[in-house]
């Protein structure tokens, strides 16, 4: 697909998902005339060793780093839903505000997480990561294209069809993506995250690690990994 001019959505998990999982992808996007929104899900309030740290005090820390990340990157809009980090489940509740979110920035191109679990890289799959991708799914088709689905978002947000899916995928992905002129603004973006970076150095190599076994096979310097779904229209 090429994706200049298209509408690209990043439906995440936590603050950072975009970064870490799609970062170079996202910013070649930008860099193609995508707009580009984010939706993050849960506010990510558990997410740090810090013993000194609250919840309360954490949740705002990590919105204002995927702000400045998401800038750094070029994305317009980044909405939060605001649900417990940790604590996701698929409700009712969070299939109606993913869908809103779908309907209200009607893009063409979504990407998400992997709704399965993986043993390779078995600490990034995180249960809120799981519970995002098999959500999402479920709104992309059929939730937000059918009007009778969430009849109380209507009419200030009439269904729309996603044309396309990408779920981040690391063993024997389908799709690869050259991400090798985009690495260093990936990175740059990742330090935002300053609450989740402790050691940047080491941070940076498994990145460049990671993103180097991906492209690996496609002669690429760097690379990241999906799985690519044509949506049914």
């Amino acid at each position: 697909m090429s994706v200049a001019n298209q509408r690209v959505m990043f439906v995440a998990a936590h603050p950072d998902d975009p970064e870490f999982l799609a970062g170079g992808t996202i910013a070649g996007m930008v860099k193609d005339g995508c707009e580009v929104s984010y939706v993050i899900v849960t506010n990510g309030n558990k997410g740090s060793g810090d013993r000194t740290v609250t919840s309360e005090q954490l949740a705002p820390i990590r919105e204002t780093e995927q702000r400045r990340a998401a800038r750094v990157l070029g994305v317009a809009h980044v909405e939060f839903l605001g649900y417990e980090d940790g604590e996701l489940e698929d409700t009712r509740d969070v299939r109606r505000d993913i869908t809103r979110q779908i309907r209200r920035w009607r893009p063409d191109l979504i990407i998400t997480l992997n709704p399965r679990r993986a043993y390779d890289h078995f600490a990034h799959w995180h249960r809120d990561h799981r519970t995002t991708g098999r959500v999402v799914l479920d709104c992309v088709y059929p939730l937000a294209r059918d009007h009778l689905a969430f009849p109380e978002l209507l009419p200030q947000y009439e269904p729309h069809n996603v044309r396309e899916v990408y779920v981040i995928q690391w063993e024997r992905p389908h799709l690869v993506v050259d991400i090798t002129a985009t690495m260093d603004l990936k990175l740059e973006a990742i330090r935002c995250h300053a609450s989740q970076v402790g050691d940047v150095k080491a941070v940076e190599t498994r990145m460049r690690n990671r993103a180097a076994t991906l492209g690996k096979d496609k002669g690429y310097s760097y690379a990241e990994g999906f799985e690519h779904i044509i949506v049914p229209a």
